[in-house]
């Protein structure tokens, strides 16, 4: 099975202390690698003011993490555990790597209509209208 790539985004309360949100971003850590998959990257985004209400609330602390697995299983579980987590209001998970398939192949198609059809030489910027090089005046 291939490796997929996921982006996962969690929202805390915005009075959670520091040490527990480390300790919840520790225990997703844990239930990745236990499950085989890896936590390539982990930002706290900090705390930022929300788009609209959620429960009753108008700021989170944001967190930003890229999973690595081959297994769907893993998404579950973070999911399941996110859930059940105190501290966390909302979370967000999705799946890159199909995204970035279909870029690779916008961006090879791209390429091989460039090459089939050859591109105008620019004019040069001294050359007037009609091609021609401007007459010295003496």
């Amino acid at each position: 099975m291939e490796e997929r790539l996921y982006d996962l985004i969690f929202i805390c309360r915005p009075d959670t202390p520091e040490p527990e949100i480390d300790k919840v971003i520790a225990t997703l850590e844990h239930a990745a690698t236990e499950k085989g998959g890896k936590i390539e990257k982990t930002d706290k985004w900090g705390r930022k003011r929300m788009a609209y209400f959620v429960h009753r609330l108008r700021e989170g602390f944001y967190v930003y993490m890229v999973v690595r697995s081959s297994h769907g299983e893993v998404v579950r579980e973070l999911e399941r555990r996110l859930k059940v987590a105190e501290p966390v209001i909302k979370y967000l998970t999705v799946r890159l790597d199909e995204e970035l398939k279909r870029q690779d192949k916008l961006k090879k198609h791209r390429e091989r209509r460039a090459a089939r059809r050859p591109r105008k030489p620019a004019p040069s910027p001294a050359a007037g209208p009609t091609g021609e090089q401007p007459a010295a005046t003496a």
